[in-house]
């Protein structure tokens, strides 16, 4: 035995994956503690918010410490940042006319780009292969960029009875420390199509989602690990009886029954505990078939004979005499099974027959929101895009361990 375990903890294989499911289950219990209050609030008046910092403006604009800094490219950071691209393209068609090649006009470069306007630009100038519509934008981006170079500062007032009055101004060259701001929230990878924060309803859903796969799987192995043992070990009819039922669940497609079945469950019935049970109830054919093939070569071992021989009970037989041998391939059918489960409720919850949506998120419960509002056409890249990485990972982890265990268990594997 702790032979077994010094070459499992030596396996490069299952300890990188279990490392990386053990990083996600630490997260699972921490990360509520660093940002705390439910995954499914709803923080932002808004949909699809991308990632970042956002800091209060009201507080920021209310602060009393401010700190004047010198920075030489602000200002050109600030054109850029207001500068959108079919400006730019403009400012390239006009410089492209004025005679510059077009290699030497970099439109990503905004200070580069800038600097380029500012030596070239000639309100006189006229070119004839311009259009008229081309040559008001010219003119439109001409004033925008003078207003954003502008060095004027933007005024506060307050109403009055007699009027606005000006209570103070904020310079083009001042700055606010985030850490002294009253109201900052980090939002690593924004908000949702209900304005949740996605980081901390991924995190929860990914412990759902481990919860689903590790019932799932435990049903589903507890439910093929009696069967094939009761069919490997009785044989006779006892066999033909349970065959006959795993043919008949092997015929039907696994996932086509699993969406009959959840189907009829009404949607407010549909829990997380009741999602998994389906998922299991579903998911134990092939580890009975395998499980009892392992059965049927044990079963006459002398070993096994002496135990008949001495009036052991069915269940000690096959506790003590049979289980003993088959242990490390029911753990690795387990590891699938989980892996399996979870990607089953993703698939169910992208179809819209997953858990009921009003209680707790789940990966495929997330996966279907980005879906039905369309984050992938509106760019919202971080509402999908981390949920597929991370589904991915959960399933490369546990697969990973499975292959680092068949290669301890199995000899000839074994490096």
């Amino acid at each position: 035995m702790k032979n077994t375990f010094r070459q499992i903890i030596r396996s490069p294989k299952f300890m990188i994956g279990f490392c990386l499911i053990l990083l996600m289950i630490i997260s699972v219990f921490i990360y509520p503690l660093i940002v705390p209050g439910s995954p499914l609030e709803m923080i932002g008046l808004g949909t699809f918010f991308p990632p970042g910092t956002y800091v209060s403006v009201y507080d920021s604009v209310n602060s009393n410490s401010r700190y004047v800094l010198k920075l030489s490219d602000a200002a050109q950071k600030r054109v850029g940042s207001k500068l959108p691209a079919e400006d730019r393209e403009v400012m390239k068609l006009w410089l492209m006319a004025y005679g510059l090649p077009e290699e030497e006009i970099d439109l990503e470069d905004s200070e580069a780009l800038l600097q380029l306007w500012k030596n070239s630009y000639d309100p006189e100038l006229r070119f004839d292969n311009m259009t008229s519509a081309a040559r008001k934008h010219v003119q439109r981006t001409v004033i925008k960029i003078d207003q954003l170079m502008e060095d004027s500062d933007i005024i506060i007032a307050e109403e009055t009875d007699a009027g606005l009055s000006q209570t103070g101004a904020i310079g083009g060259n001042e700055y606010i420390n985030v850490s002294q701001i009253a109201n900052v929230r980090v939002l690593p990878l924004g908000t949702d199509n209900f304005g949740r924060d996605v980081m901390k309803e991924m995190i929860a859903a990914l412990g759902n989602s481990l919860f689903i796969g590790l019932l799932a799987g435990a049903i589903a192995t507890a439910l093929g690990l009696t069967l094939g043992l009761l069919a490997g070990y009785l044989g006779g009819w006892a066999d033909d009886i349970i065959m006959f039922v795993t043919n008949l669940f092997t015929v039907i497609p696994s996932f086509v029954l699993l969406i009959l079945i959840t189907y009829s469950i009404a949607q407010s019935q549909r829990g997380s505990v009741t999602v998994a049970v389906v998922i299991g109830v579903t998911s134990w054919v092939w580890t009975t078939r395998s499980v009892r093939a392992q059965v049927v070569s044990l079963r006459n071992r002398d070993h096994v004979n002496l135990s008949k021989l001495s009036g052991h009970s069915l269940f000690r037989i096959l506790a003590l005499d049979i289980l003993p041998y088959i242990a490390s391939y029911v753990i690795m059918a387990f590891i699938l099974q989980i892996s399996s489960g979870i990607l089953a409720e993703a698939q169910l919850s992208m179809l819209g027959l997953g858990p009921k949506t009003t209680t707790v998120p789940t990966l495929g419960l997330m996966m279907n929101w980005a879906m039905v509002y369309t984050a992938h056409l509106n760019g919202a890249w971080w509402a999908y895009f981390p949920i597929v990485v991370l589904i991915a990972c959960v399933s490369f982890s546990l697969n990973l361990m499975n292959t680092g265990l068949d290669q301890v268990f199995n000899p000839q594997l074994r490096e």
